[in-house]
């Protein structure tokens, strides 16, 4: 006996959920690109401020160094968690997302 496909019970997209998936996927690749360099230049404020209360000259530079460090960190880990989402095909990757009637773990 052939093997026959069932019928798949996703529904097809639609045209506005679409455009909305299009415009989410825009707004994370907006905070990528803003994160870094505003998470330098609070390191760097934060140094500077260091710099005139303690009276010392290199705070300044250790601020911007981890400022972008950090900044660094996060925007890796966004964008891996934005690949996995994309690739599996999940909608929001959530804990309280269900799979085959199951809750995940």
């Amino acid at each position: 006996m052939p093997f026959n496909r069932p019928i798949p019970e996703a529904k097809p997209r639609t045209k506005l959920s679409s455009g909305m998936g299009a415009l989410v996927e825009a707004e994370k690749l907006m905070q990528i690109a803003l994160l870094l360099p505003s998470a330098a230049f609070i390191g760097w404020l934060a140094g500077a401020w260091a710099d005139s209360r303690l009276h010392q000259h290199w705070i300044g530079i250790a601020g911007v160094i981890f400022g972008g460090i950090s900044g660094l960190v996060y925007v890796v880990r966004l964008a891996v968690a934005s690949a996995s989402n994309s690739t599996n095909g999940a909608g929001t990757g959530g804990p309280n997302e269900k799979e085959n009637g199951k809750t995940k773990p």
